[in-house]
């Protein structure tokens, strides 16, 4: 893999930052490789928009901030409304099917990639906090960003002490919807 551009938004409280921090810890330490995050949210501390710019590298990054991306992970309807032009045209579109509709915006040579991540969190797990775990291991198993066992390690090491189990199980509800998605 050469260099990847990662672009994750949403609304506050639902996790882009923290999902934008394990996709870059997991490439940067548990692979050894290169990653840059840049972050960027409005002064409400949930609610506003806010996204996360994750590159990830073999090699040494120059310019971290995100032209066009390669991998698109939608949230809410008004992030991907604000960066759907942003999208490559061999990219990679996760969005939340129950809180996004997608358009003709999309380019013609993306793949797209929907979960109901916030029903899985509040139905499977029974805890909505997740959310952003379960499309973590979506986009863990139907993008080669990192491997699973980086992204595993990395969302135990970067979760709160206690709340390990219920998170990876989360994670691992995503990942696992994602193999179904890829084999249907």
């Amino acid at each position: 893999m050469s260099k990847k551009d990662i672009r994750i938004c949403g609304l506050g409280g639902q996790g882009v930052i923290m999902g934008g921090m394990i996709i870059g810890k997991s490439a940067s330490i548990y692979e050894d490789r290169y990653a840059t995050l840049v972050q960027s949210f409005g002064p409400e501390a949930r609610g506003s928009e806010c996204s996360a710019q994750v590159m990830v590298s073999d090699e040494p990054i120059a310019f971290p901030y995100i032209r066009k991306s390669d991998v698109f992970v939608a949230l809410s309807q008004g992030a991907y409304e604000k960066f759907v032009h942003e999208l490559k045209d061999d990219s990679v579109l996760v969005y939340e099917s129950e809180l996004v509709a997608l358009d003709d915006r999309v380019p013609a040579g993306a793949k797209r990639f929907g979960i109901p991540g916030t029903r899985i969190a509040e139905e499977d797990i029974g805890r909505r906090i997740v959310f952003n775990m379960v499309m973590l291991g979506f986009l863990a198993s139907v993008t080669d960003i990192v491997e699973l066992e980086a992204m595993r390690r990395a969302v135990s090491s970067s979760v709160p002490p206690g709340t390990e189990k219920f998170n990876l199980e989360a994670f691992d509800k995503g990942y696992a919807y994602g193999l179904e998605k890829i084999a249907s």
